[in-house]
């Protein structure tokens, strides 16, 4: 254990005046603009994951709890406090692994800050503007905290382990607390976050906890209660070198965002496999190969990438996410846009497991010297003919040196939200966010997610309407 740095303000002392007291209007319109992209894409992916196991077990459970709130479950329609609320709508977000990311982090900011800080917003009717400004800070602390860390050391980069520092900031922000406050509540959250070392060791990776994002949002909003309450943290938390990088979480506040270089995701899986997907529908484009004419598939990639399951025929959704194998079938035997979202019909599929039991990986030295602030992959394709045809992808589509456009990201939340809104109400929630910045609450954008869907209590679960 080392020393504090040299000066005596903490480190969660320097976040959490950064958090309370910047100005929005020293936001630069890029940052904000970036705020907006991630939460149309937010809101996409949690209307896309609203009907799976975990978000339904989440609403289950609060709603038992039968304690009234102010914030909206998106979607649904049932009325709680926000750390409730955050947390059921951090879990349909983060459910089907849509949700956005971030390179210097390595994880998701998104699907633990924007439904934290819309939540607490709705109790505390902020403007719009407001709430942008507090996912652009929120993302800033908590990519600073994840970034600071030395990856080689982690047995796991799950994000609930550092998300829940940018929803305290976010939230803390939106509640005009004291910075005292939001240092305190830091802290406690920092302690009390999921540890989440058995997602690094388990071999049982398809399950609901995945990356404990929707507990780390739940975590920061209680431990900023708490804080308010009293209950204290040790604040020194992020000043201690074997830990974290104090001088890099500090340096330079201000003078860029972090939110500017998130990445969007196409694909409904892990972004290890994303670069492995585009290089093989890349080389199936450019040389006319189906699925049958493939013979094997070899995939040079970064170390990290071996540690998914990479199940050829896995038994769940959440273990298919963590299948470079099986992400790689689906692609090639139903095209790219099965994988958006990736949906249970692709679980078993015959045809897609032959192809993924023809997918070999390994692990490329000079790949792997590029990660983690790019995700590569060396795609090998081998015809029956004898052809072969090979492909890297360094940055795979979404990333910021490889981004997709405004539309691409509009198509994206239209197909996502298809199951569960009209086409007019969709187009409604486009133009709601894309002025966000204008308007005075947030009423407009929870009128049109707010309320249950109409799609929604068609789909059924074990042959019952889902709650």
């Amino acid at each position: 254990m080392g020393p504090e740095p040299a000066s005596e303000t903490r480190t969660t002392d320097v976040l959490a005046d950064f958090a309370i007291n910047l100005e929005s209007d020293a936001l630069p319109a890029s940052a904000l603009d970036a705020a907006k992209r991630c939460v149309l894409d937010l809101v996409g992916s949690a209307a896309a994951g609203v009907s799976s196991l975990p978000a339904r077990a989440v609403r289950r459970v609060f709603d038992r709890y039968s304690v009234s709130g102010q914030a909206t479950v998106w979607f649904h329609g049932l009325k709680h406090p926000a750390p409730a609320v955050a947390m059921a709508n951090s879990a349909a977000a983060s459910a089907l692994d849509l949700d956005d990311g971030h390179r210097a982090a390595g994880g998701h900011p998104g699907a633990a800050i924007i439904p934290a800080a819309v939540a607490v917003g709705e109790e505390t009717r902020v403007s719009g503007k407001e709430l942008l400004a507090a996912v652009v800070v929120g993302y800033e602390v908590a990519v600073r905290v994840a970034a600071a860390r030395d990856f080689a050391a982690l047995d796991t980069l799950s994000t609930g382990r550092w998300a829940a520092y940018g929803v305290v900031a976010a939230a803390g922000r939106l509640r005009r607390l004291t910075p005292h406050h939001v240092a305190e509540a830091m802290a406690v959250a920092g302690v009390q976050s999921p540890g989440l070392s058995a997602a690094g060791y388990s071999k049982v990776m398809g399950n609901s906890v995945k990356e404990g994002i929707p507990w780390a949002t739940f975590t920061g909003l209680v431990a900023l209660d708490l804080a308010v309450e009293g209950y204290t943290g040790p604040t020194d938390i992020l000043d201690h070198p074997a830990y974290y990088d104090a001088v890099r979480i500090r340096s330079k506040l201000k003078e860029s965002f972090a939110i500017e270089r998130t990445y969007f995701k196409p694909y409904s899986c892990c972004r290890w496999i994303h670069s492995a997907v585009d290089a093989l529908c890349e080389i199936m484009d450019e040389h006319g190969l189906d699925a049958e004419r493939i013979r094997r598939v070899r995939v040079a990639t970064f170390g990290r990438a071996l540690t998914l399951n990479n199940y050829p025929d896995p038994p769940s959704l959440e273990s298919a996410q963590y299948s470079v194998p099986f992400c790689l079938a689906v692609a090639a035997v139903r095209g790219r846009d099965a994988l958006l979202p990736l949906g249970e019909e692709t679980l078993g599929d015959a045809a897609v497991v032959h192809f993924a039991r023809r997918v070999e990986l390994g692990r490329d030295e000079s790949l792997d010297a590029l990660f983690p602030a790019h995700t590569p992959a060396r795609v090998t394709v081998e015809t029956g003919s004898g052809a072969t045809f090979q492909k890297t992808i360094v940055d795979p589509l979404g990333d910021p040196d490889h981004p997709m456009s405004n539309e691409a990201l509009e198509e994206k939340f239209h197909r996502l939200t298809g199951p569960v809104l009209d086409p007019a109400a969709r187009r409604a929630v486009v133009e709601v966010v894309r002025n966000l910045d204008a308007l005075p609450s947030l009423d407009p954008l929870m009128e049109r997610i707010a309320n249950e869907a109409p799609k929604y209590r068609e789909a059924a679960s074990n042959g019952r309407p889902l709650p």
